[in-house]
């Protein structure tokens, strides 16, 4: 299993940046993101907190090595489609925002957990807390941190699968264990693979935010809304 963590700072109030997070769908940077769909959304009474789920429907190119492992066809560019499942939580009152996100298929392949934080941080304070000298009284950040867990199960099984082949334990114990050891050299380079796209999405996400958050402030939902369709007309 491999972890990925970053963090980030938004220059724009947490009532921004949570907008702009439900409306970054799609950009110039996220072009593999085909379709997003609410599938339950609520605000809970008692806490006032806003709940929702949201499908993602994206497009990913996979390398040509990893093609023959995968159960389903793919496009003859390489390019998969696949389902990934977003569930948030919004307290405005508090400032913060939680998200889990979470692919739907190929995760025998690799699964990728993606866990989101973003925090409401005032001119006087840092990340840690800490006083600092406001440059506007009026001004906040907010601040967003990201953890990723990425694990291929790729081969698990074999080990146990294999016991079938032969009666003969010397010889069903050596096959299983090179069988064991090529796995495991597999599910490494998917994994590594995983965290090399992980960071250059994160990267990217960062982006699309500040593009979405700059829209806001200079047109309001309108603009954000028109540049949404232009993205979609270029992508498609």
């Amino acid at each position: 299993m491999r972890f990925f963590k970053n963090e980030y700072a938004y220059n724009y109030p947490f009532i921004a940046v949570s907008l702009a997070y439900f409306l970054r769908y799609s950009n110039p940077y996220a072009q593999h993101v085909l379709a997003t769909d609410v599938i339950e959304r609520f605000i809970d009474p008692n806490t006032r907190r806003l709940h929702s789920t949201r499908l993602h429907l994206k497009q990913t190119k996979i390398p040509s090595s990893i093609l023959k492992l995968l159960y389903k066809g793919s496009a003859s560019d390489h390019s998969t489609k696949s389902y990934i499942l977003e569930t948030s939580i919004v307290d405005p009152t508090e400032g913060w925002m939680s998200t889990e996100s979470r692919n739907l298929e190929w995760t025998g392949i690799l699964s990728v957990v993606e866990r989101q934080q973003y925090q409401r941080l005032r001119a006087s304070e840092n990340a840690q807390g800490q006083e600092r000298i406001p440059l506007d009284p009026n001004s906040e950040q907010t601040v967003f941190h990201t953890n990723i867990s990425l694990h291929s199960s790729l081969g698990e099984d074999k080990f146990l699968s294999d016991r079938t082949y032969t009666n003969r334990e010397e010889e069903w114990f050596t096959r299983s264990f090179v069988s064991a050891l090529s796995a495991i050299g597999i599910k490494r380079a998917i994994e590594l693979i995983g965290v090399k796209r992980t960071r250059e999405a994160v990267s990217k996400g960062a982006k699309g935010m500040n593009l979405v958050l700059e829209r806001l402030r200079t047109g309001g939902i309108t603009c954000v809304l028109e540049g949404i369709r232009q993205d979609r007309r270029a992508a498609f």
